[in-house]
């Protein structure tokens, strides 16, 4: 059965077990463009499931790494992110390797859940946006850079 949520004036679909996630890869790209408030996506995250935030996270992680995120871009996103710098995910975010952080952070236990949401979507933000001002300036036709 499927769901929506209302983020701002827009209705999304909450993905299920198996079905496509593009209402997280929207939810997660408005918030990187600044087209979303990152609390907007922490109500949508905060309503999934466990295992649906599961693999939301998994995503942020692959979104990240597609941005080519460094450690430096984990400590800006950090102090945009809400979360206290002393919590597990704030803390693994800005270790090297940052993949292998990554990977532990997506592993940390559900409760853990939201604040891993807000470090790794604050952590993308970061590594997107410095993406889009320098590789895809003027030139790009990613789906996903292109919302507004």
């Amino acid at each position: 059965m499927q769901s929506w949520i209302e983020i701002g004036r827009t209705w999304y679909s909450n993905p299920g077990a198996g079905e496509d996630l593009r209402a997280s890869e929207r939810i997660i790209n408005e918030v990187a463009q600044g087209l979303s408030t990152l609390d907007d996506a922490v109500a949508w995250f905060s309503s999934l499931e466990q295992a649906q935030q599961k693999a939301v996270l998994h995503e942020v992680v692959r979104y990240a790494m597609q941005a080519h995120a460094t450690v430096n871009d984990a400590r800006e996103g950090l102090l945009q992110s809400g979360v206290k710098s002393t919590m597990t995910p704030a803390v693994l975010i800005v270790r090297e390797p940052i993949l292998e952080q990554m990977g532990k952070i997506i592993n940390l236990p559900p409760g853990e859940h939201v604040k891993a949401f807000r470090v790794l979507v604050s952590t993308f933000a970061v590594a997107d946006t410095r993406r889009r001002e320098t590789e895809c300036r003027g030139t790009c036709s990613h789906a996903w850079h292109n919302l507004s």
